[in-house]
């Protein structure tokens, strides 16, 4: 007899999900019993941390990660984390345990009362099988609902003593399935595209996340050449999708409507890939876009395509859609974009402190050029995106929604996920602590990424918002007192303080050089 369990183990390694992330409750241990010897489990202290991973794990590798929570507890304490997973359109399958069928009603302690409705809406589709036989099934749904774009994460809740009973005799034939989804535009809208930009006075690109999670940069890239395109990075950007070091490079946009129709009203189209229209983040009242602007999206998401207040759209998988333009556009003799301008100077600062611009210099100096970029120093990322050049698919990644709690877990996943590069976590004081705990996994599972606190004794980028909404004698801003390397040390990894650029040089040179965990705390200005 083949149990639900077998089947759902043979179900996962057909499909190449071996990486376990979990925090494992008693629900979960049926689940997790014999575990099989080609499986892997990571453990992390934290729900959070664990979804954190799985979310570096699967957007690094281009690949769905499994995650295993603990009921509705670990459900919840997941969820911060899940609202970046689901806007960065990451294949997360998501499974929680859930009490012993026959007692769902009596609401016992650690019943996931109303299961499928406990992560709505942060996930693509939420699930509890009607039976045992159905949990192979409803995985295999799962398993293709995460991976069918757009991308993203779904949930299912399964009873715990669902593991033992026979599986259907149909579920062999589960893992014989593929189930594909990528398509393109017809070739007439290829050709109306290329003909706006053909046509255009002055047109314009912008990219978004999902450019680099198609891996689709080369075809950007030629897109830009032939039309001689300036490239802009669409607003509070989670990825990086075209060199940085690009001539035709211009930056990243910022998150407010009048200053992004203030930016593109010099153009008369707007193409923008990848990406929403748009995603603004302060309030900033204004005209959407300037008269005689037109604005056409290409996006994987239906619902970003259907939300957008402006413009045309067209959804169609990002990397065969990008290819197919870069092929069908005609180079033009338009002239070259000007280049951006150079980085501002760095500011003075006090004794024993160094700028936030100072650390971006010193790492563009000396991280390898592959090197991959975790941020979640939010005050400073404009400085970093100046400052840190980019050239690689899968080189940044920064929390889509703005959930903290992002950089040390999603700086794992993603060393865990791409062992041949280095990855380097840039995180403010305030963001490291939501998920410090991580660092217990980084040393118990001596993995060598390298997390540089940027610490200025206080949350940066409520500063800033407060002058923004200019509100003032705002109480919790301030977090001081807070000594990164006593608990790195606590967790089982190594650490050094900077206050000098010689100081900082050598710890980062020293981490660069092993293949260890180490953290490098920064005493920065604010």
């Amino acid at each position: 007899m083949t149990t639900v369990h077998a089947a759902t183990y043979s179900l996962l390694r057909q499909h190449g999900l071996t990486t376990v992330f979990g925090n494992p409750g008693s629900n979960e241990l049926p689940f997790l019993r014999d575990f099989p010897e080609d499986f892997r489990y990571v453990l992390g202290l934290h729900e959070a941390v664990v979804l954190g991973m799985a979310d570096g794990f699967a957007q690094a590798s281009g690949r769905p990660a499994f995650v295993n929570l603990h009921a509705a507890a670990g459900t919840g304490n997941a969820m911060g984390a899940l609202t970046n997973a689901v806007s960065s359109h990451t294949p997360l399958v998501i499974t929680a345990g859930q009490q012993v069928r026959r007692t769902i009603g009596l609401e016992p302690m650690l019943t996931n009362v109303d299961a499928a409705s406990l992560p709505r809406p942060l996930v693509k589709w939420s699930y509890e099988p009607a039976s045992a036989e159905d949990v192979p099934r409803a995985l295999s749904q799962a398993i293709h609902a995460a991976t069918l774009s757009p991308q993203g994460p779904v949930y299912l809740s399964v009873p715990y003593d669902d593991w033992d009973q026979p599986a259907s005799g149909d579920a062999p034939l589960l893992n014989q399935r593929s189930v594909t989804g990528r398509s393109v535009p017809p070739a007439e809208t290829i050709a109306h595209i290329t003909k706006l930009l053909g046509d255009a006075r002055s047109p314009v690109l912008i990219l978004g996340a999902d450019v680099d999670a198609a891996r689709a940069q080369p075809a950007a890239i030629e897109l830009a050449t032939k039309q001689r395109l300036p490239v802009w990075v669409a607003p509070s950007a989670s990825r990086c999708p075209f060199p940085t070091t690009h001539p035709f490079f211009r930056g990243i946009l910022p998150a407010g409507v009048a200053s992004i129709s203030r930016l593109l009203g010099e153009h008369d189209v707007v193409l923008v890939i990848g990406a929403p229209v748009f995603r603004y983040h302060q309030y900033e009242p204004g005209v959407l876009i300037a008269d005689g602007t037109g604005v056409v999206q290409v996006t994987c998401d239906p619902q970003e395509a259907a939300r957008a207040p402006m413009g045309d759209a067209v959804v169609a998988d990002i990397g065969l859609t990008l290819a197919a333009l870069a092929a069908a556009a005609e180079t033009t003799d338009r002239v070259e974009p000007s280049r951006r301008k150079p980085p501002a100077a760095v500011p003075a600062t006090g004794q024993d402190r160094l700028a936030p611009e100072t650390v971006f210099d010193l790492v563009a100096e000396m991280a390898p050029a592959d090197a991959v970029y975790v941020n979640e120093s939010t005050s400073t990322t404009g400085m970093l995106w100046d400052r840190l050049p980019m050239r690689h698919p899968g080189s940044y990644y920064f929390p889509a929604a703005g959930g903290l709690g992002f950089g040390i877990p999603v700086a794992l996943g993603a060393q865990l996920a791409c062992p041949e590069r280095r990855v380097i976590g840039l995180i403010g004081d305030g963001s490291a602590n939501f998920s410090i705990s991580g660092l217990w996994t980084a040393a118990q599972y001596d993995i060598p990424a390298v997390f540089v606190i940027l610490n200025n004794g206080t949350y940066g980028a409520l500063r800033w918002f407060a002058q923004v909404l200019q509100v003032r004698d705002v109480p919790g801003l301030d977090v001081p007192g807070i000594d990164f390397c006593a608990l790195a040390a606590g967790y089982g990894v190594e650490a050094v303080r900077c206050g000098t650029a010689a100081a900082f040089q050598d710890a980062l040179r020293t981490a660069l050089a092993t293949r260890k965990p180490r953290l490098i705390e920064v005493l920065t200005s604010f």
